[in-house]
This record gives C-alpha cells, structure tokens and sequence, in this order.
C-alpha cells in the first residue's frame, strides 16, 4: 500500500490540487501530472540543469525536490516566459544569439537566467557566465547563451532606465501644474 497525499501546487500562476506520492519529485509532477512538458529531465541528480524551474523566485532544480515541498510555493516553468505566441525578451534574446541547438538545455537556462536577472538585473558579463557554468550544454559551447543572458539584461536595463526618466517627466509636468 502506499501513502498518498493531498497538495496544492501554484504553478504559473493557477492553483492545482493533486493527490501523490510523497517521494514523487517536482519535475516528474510538473511532465507527468501537469503535462508542463518544458522541463526536461537529463541527469536526474541535479548536475546538467534540464530541470531548472523557479521556486518563489529563485531557481531550483526539479528533479532534486519533491513536490510535497513546493506546496504553498509560487512555481514557474519555462511555460510561463511566453505570453501566448509572443516569446519574453529572454527568449527572444536566445533565439536572436542562436543561444540554443539542440534544445534540450534550453529550459533550464531560461529558467536560471530569468531567476538570475530579477535578482541581479545589473550582472556584469563575469557574474553571467559564472551563472551559465552551473548548468550543461553540449551543443552551444555556452558563449551565445551568455551573449543572449548579456543582452536581454542591458535590454532590461535600457528599458527601466527609460521608464524611471518617464515617470520623472510625468512627476515633474505634474508638479508644474499642481503649482500653476
């Protein structure tokens, strides 16, 4: 007989109640009982990386954690960049420095940048291929990925930088007409 439980998993955003396995890893929950096919298993000991998916935030591997423990967790996969059919910044990054081959490595970089990029959306080119090191490649020799991960932070960066002197002009024409 074996022991299955009731968890609540929030996953891009949607609640999903299931009843598992206490031992059934996160990743196998996320392809098998979500269909969220996007992360990928490769070495199954949370060396290569296929698995990344973000964990309230910071990236995680899926196939080391069970799925008991990302209850009441905010989940994200790599189905959640894209809105529809329009790719997110990242993944257009990637496809724009063909930071991909192969394609099986592709969602756990993502992921990993995506988590690297809201904390650190100042990385410097060192940091980022510091961080593209933690996860393998074998078809990319791992330069566009870190070219893709560089651009869409100073992408990133030019777009804020842009929105924070908006809202100073906006603050400022108000202020002139608060005192006029």
């Amino acid at each position: 007989m074996t022991d299955r439980q009731l968890i609540t998993l929030r996953v891009n955003g949607e609640p999903y109640e299931l009843v598992i396995e206490p031992r059934r890893t996160l990743a196998d929950t996320l392809r098998q009982d979500l269909g969220l096919t996007g992360t990928h298993l490769g070495c199954e000991h949370g060396i290569c990386g296929a698995c990344t998916v973000l964990v309230d935030g910071a990236p995680a591997r899926a196939c080391l954690m069970f799925a008991v423990q990302a209850e009441d967790r905010d989940i994200r996969t790599v189905e959640s960049l894209a809105d529809g059919d329009e790719l997110s910044d990242l993944q257009r990054a990637f496809s724009a420095h063909h930071a991909l081959q192969c394609g099986f490595c592709t969602p756990g970089f993502l992921m990993l940048a995506e988590g690297f990029l809201a904390e650190r959306p100042e990385a410097t080119r060192e940091e980022i291929r510091e961080l593209v090191s933690s996860n393998l490649c074998r078809c990319t020799g791992y330069q566009p990925i870190v070219d893709a991960v560089e651009d869409c932070a100073r992408r990133r960066q030019a777009s804020r930088r842009e929105h924070d002197r908006a809202a100073c002009g906006e603050a400022e024409r108000s202020g002139h007409a608060a005192g006029a």
